[in-house]
């Protein structure tokens, strides 16, 4: 599948990138300071932005594969690194509010994108704050969610606050837990009682990505468990199923993180090409981006994956 999104910020094809981390920032009673890597293109104005989430105890220095590609057709991609990376004991008073904290952690960096900007040489002033979205993988597009609208279903039964925030205009999530209650194994329920969303307010334009052989110790379901939130959300418009794909997606996570099961290349390449293809036609930078892309995959003679729409 070659890549058919012409890219309209910066140049048609890759550009120079320049990654700096740790950017610092500060957060009052967070405990640590949360640091962030800054991937964004040499040059370019109107720059617009992701913030991608981590899944459980990566950090910033992973996912290159993304971020790279997304930073070199003309993206800034911010990365935190979450206090699970951190080795948290259990009975650490922010263990229990461990998911809230990740959210917090992305509003935050919206809320503090000049301090961002100021710490990257020679980009400030180039950055599009029109045009943000969020993503993430695993954990990581649970937190991405709760910004477009998910929220976090209490042991009442009853969906928690809503965390959506009106900046974000689209999401990429990457095998997004699904739903919880009887649907989540007894390691999940017991460890990770928050993987238990709600996606009925999740509106927000966004793309879910999965792997057809993506069978998680989280769930006692087989793989669709992580097409719940395109099912079951009015926001998510979009599935791309990868076709024997595991969970790590043929090795977005990059070579720092070694659990990756079903290396390939060619999968990481088609989900480089989707995902960017995705934001730029959810940000309005290029219509065409999305239906060319969907296109190309679709009369591909023996293809990875397939795109369903709603």
């Amino acid at each position: 599948m070659s890549d058919t999104t012409s890219a309209h910020v910066g140049t048609d094809t890759a550009g120079p990138v320049v990654s700096v981390g740790p950017v610092t920032l500060t957060v009052p009673g967070r405990g640590q300071d949360l640091h962030v890597r800054v991937s964004a293109p040499t040059t370019g104005h109107r720059l617009p932005v992701v913030v991608f989430s981590h899944g459980m105890t990566l950090s910033m220095d992973d996912y290159t594969p993304l971020a790279d590609y997304w930073a070199s057709h003309g993206f800034v991609v911010v990365q935190p690194t979450h206090l699970d990376s951190l080795g948290l004991a259990p009975d650490d008073p922010r263990t229990p509010l461990i998911w809230r904290i990740r959210a917090d952690d992305m509003t935050g960096i919206l809320d503090r994108l000049d301090a961002v900007e100021a710490q990257v040489p020679g980009l400030a002033g180039r950055v599009d704050r029109d045009r943000v979205a969020v993503a993430g993988h695993s954990w990581g597009a649970q937190t991405a969610s709760t910004l477009v609208g998910a929220r976090v279903v209490g042991a009442d039964g009853t969906p928690g606050e809503s965390l959506a925030d009106p900046r974000v205009r689209a999401a990429v999530l990457l095998c997004l837990p699904g739903t919880g209650g009887a649907d989540l194994s007894p390691l999940a329920a017991q460890y990770f009682p928050f993987m238990s969303p709600d996606f009925a307010e999740l509106k927000t334009p966004s793309l879910i990505v999965a792997g057809d052989h993506d069978q998680s110790p989280l769930t006692v379901r087989g793989p669709d468990w992580f097409t719940d939130g395109y099912r079951l959300s009015p926001g998510a418009t979009d599935l791309l199923t990868l076709f024997g794909a595991e969970h790590g997606l043929g090795g977005i996570q990059g070579s720092f993180d070694t659990r990756t099961t079903d290396e390939s290349p060619e999968r990481v390449a088609v989900v480089q090409q989707a995902t960017l293809a995705y934001l730029r036609t959810s940000l309005g930078l290029d219509d065409e981006a999305w239906p060319a892309l969907r296109r190309t995959l679709a009369t591909a003679g023996d293809p990875l994956g397939r795109i369903d729409s709603k």
